[in-house]
């Protein structure tokens, strides 16, 4: 069934006539690239400044959950046709379904103004200048694309936006970086009773495991579906399931191998540098490359700056779209990027508004430091319940008929779920150790 003629053409994975890699990856490398946005980069920043390679086997540990529950978001969307919060909204009451979505919301909206405020920092330590003349800007270009580009256009530029991820290899070229110790911390975990450590930990899980990622991707799987007339749910064509899971499948190992990748790249950059240095206490990216400048050039320094622009500019995209993917989903509103704005006037009103709003906060005396905290505190609490939701959906038969998650990715996805409670359990605890 699997291997009919028309399940080879309808696939990507099988297409001969277009180049294998470039039509395999899409949703699962967008997700993974989005995840290394510039409040991630902070994190793992003062991750590796302050501990130097001890905490690099966090990483390890994280991407086969992160890459399991992703997998699993990704095969909810393409079986069904339906992205996370549809599937929710079709299965729990309209309460329950906006209590997980309204703090996903807030959680965004934050996200993206710290974003943003980090980009336009980023570009005044290059060019000089007005930083917040930077960030309106940004926020423009971020609303632009994705209300003007059609939507196989604006998949294009997000996906040459990936390469900027690059950047962060390449400082590594330029650090002398110590193998034994780098091997020694990613292999041999080493956790120690510091309550700083443990909290660095936690906030490493929150920004690799969040929320956010789990409904872009399904509603991505679900968008293609719309865009690609040819391919349908599953559910309706089970004869596209085997080339569809592999696409998945190798999409989304790759793309969240390459935000690990990153990851570690960042965090080896200041542990070979900032750590020996003395440099321990780093609260955002772009502090991080300014401290980068004395002890490993200009070209490091420049190198993270110009890495900052280019993951934010693909993040609040991703944190817009997958908010008002999750509301009009859960509203039942007309949605999709595929959608011209006038065919989906609330689920665009959505992405400028919360683009909008987060710029607003560069605004404000809101200290940015203290609402990515509150950011990150809203996003482990409500990523347990959804996690668990999720867990749940792929594994009811009612919703995806003969392709429910096999073992291997019920296992993993409820030891991602499990990890997540114990991480926002020591986000509680570690203030009090």
């Amino acid at each position: 069934m699997s291997d009919s003629p028309e399940a080879k053409r309808r696939d990507p994975v099988v297409e001969p006539s277009k180049p294998r890699l470039l039509k395999l990856l899409g949703p699962g490398l967008l997700t993974g690239a989005s995840d290394d946005d510039p409040s991630g980069i902070a994190t793992y920043s003062q991750a590796g400044a302050q501990f130097g390679y001890a905490p690099s086997w966090s990483l390890v540990l994280t991407y086969p959950l992160m890459a399991a529950i992703q997998m699993i978001s990704a095969r909810v969307g393409r079986t069904t046709g339906h992205g996370l919060a549809g599937n929710i909204a079709r299965s729990y009451p309209g309460w329950a379904v906006y209590c997980l979505i309204v703090p996903l919301l807030v959680a965004n909206v934050i996200n993206i103004g710290a974003d943003l405020g980090a980009m336009g920092d980023a570009l005044a330590l290059i060019l000089g200048g007005y930083p917040l003349l930077y960030v309106a800007c940004f926020g423009a270009i971020a609303i632009a694309l994705q209300v003007m580009l059609k939507y196989k256009r604006y998949v294009s530029v997000l996906k040459w936006l990936c390469l900027t991820l690059l950047m962060y290899m390449a400082t590594l070229f330029v650090v002398e970086i110590d193998w034994t110790e780098l091997l020694r911390g990613l292999f041999l975990p080493k956790i120690t009773a510091d309550p700083q450590f443990l909290s660095l930990i936690v906030a490493i899980f929150g920004t690799t495991i969040s929320p956010y990622l789990f409904f872009w991707q399904a509603s991505q799987e679900a968008e293609d579906l719309k865009e690609k007339p040819k391919k349908e749910p599953l559910v309706e064509h089970p004869a596209e399931a085997k080339p569809a899971r592999k696409r998945i499948e190798l999409d989304t190992l790759i793309g969240m191998g390459l935000s690990n990748l990153i990851a570690l790249a960042i965090m080896t950059t200041t542990a070979a540098t900032l750590h020996p240095a003395g440099v321990t206490s780093i609260t955002s990216s772009v502090e991080a490359a300014k401290a980068l400048e004395p002890v490993a050039g200009k070209f490091a320094s420049l190198v993270f700056a110009v890495g900052i622009i280019g993951t934010g500019m693909l993040a609040v995209p991703v944190l817009a779209g997958s908010a008002a993917y999750a509301v009009g989903e859960a509203g039942h509103w007309p949605v999709g990027l595929s959608r011209k704005p006038r065919e989906a006037k609330a689920f665009y009103m959505t992405v400028v508004l919360a683009t909008l709003i987060g710029m607003g906060l560069n605004f404000t005396p809101v200290e940015p430091m203290q609402a990515l905290f509150w950011s990150a505190v809203i996003n482990g609490v409500v990523a347990v319940p959804i996690m668990a939701i999720l867990m749940v959906l792929a594994s009811d038969s009612k919703i995806m008929k003969q392709f429910v998650i096999g073992r291997t990715l019920r296992v993993l996805g409820w030891l991602a779920t499990a990890t997540m409670a114990l991480a926002v359990l020591g986000m509680g605890v570690s203030p009090f150790l």
